[in-house]
């Protein structure tokens, strides 16, 4: 499979990470503008209740889509950090590798990073390392508006062909067609829940199987 094009996206669901499995590079867009409602700032977990999305909140929000995504600063006036490892501990702890990988997200948080752009790519270097994907991660150096479509961008634009999946994954709708759909992702057990659900953070995957997560990406 060609390089792939993603924006950053905190804690990616797992359909990101088929997608990476398949790849022989990572692009990602540091020059578009920032998009609410989106990945970016925001997964889903399973909780007893079911599907939770987890935002985190940026500052002057309202102003945000005029900003490119990688100057997007973290608004740590809002206890959001404690409010999600405490929801991530209460969804999650009672799963077979929890305690083997929340020290490591609560050592990323307290770093503090600026920027969100920075916060997600602290976390995607994290989880790349967890599911054994070596391959090179790369920052785009200007915005390329979309091949129309979709498809790969012409090799002229970047050093290499990628295959543009920027916004084809939604917390709104899970997946989109234009990209990795859900059978991309064998079904395996979750936490809570009768049926399988969909779309989630590689959060949920990591925490029920560990270092055998890896192997569901293939």
């Amino acid at each position: 499979m060609p390089d792939v094009l993603f924006e950053t996206q905190y804690h990616p669901p797992i359909a990101f990470f088929a997608a990476l499995a398949r790849a022989d590079a990572l692009w990602l867009e540091a020059h578009d503008h920032y998009r609410k409602q989106t990945y970016r700032n925001r997964c889903l977990i399973l909780t007893a209740q079911g599907v939770k999305p987890l935002s985190v909140p940026v500052i002057d929000g309202n102003r945000s889509e005029k900003v490119l995504s990688s100057l997007i600063e973290i608004d740590y006036r809002q206890n959001w950090r404690h409010q999600h490892l405490h929801t991530l501990q209460t969804a999650y702890g009672g799963t077979p590798y929890f305690e083997y990988y929340i020290e490591y997200l609560r050592d990323i948080y307290q770093q503090k990073p600026a920027r969100l752009f920075d916060l997600n790519l602290a976390l995607l270097r994290f989880y790349c390392r967890c599911l054994r994907l070596p391959l090179p991660i790369h920052l785009t150096t200007h915005y390329q508006p979309p091949v129309t479509g979709g498809g790969l961008l012409p090799a002229k634009e970047l050093p290499s062909s990628p295959l543009d999946l920027r916004d084809t994954l939604s917390p709104k709708h899970h997946v989109l067609p234009a990209g990795p759909d859900r059978a991309s992702v064998p079904t395996y057990g979750q936490h809570f829940g009768k049926d399988f659900a969909p779309g989630l953070s590689i959060l949920d995957l990591l925490f029920m199987q560990g270092p055998a997560a890896g192997s569901f990406l293939a």
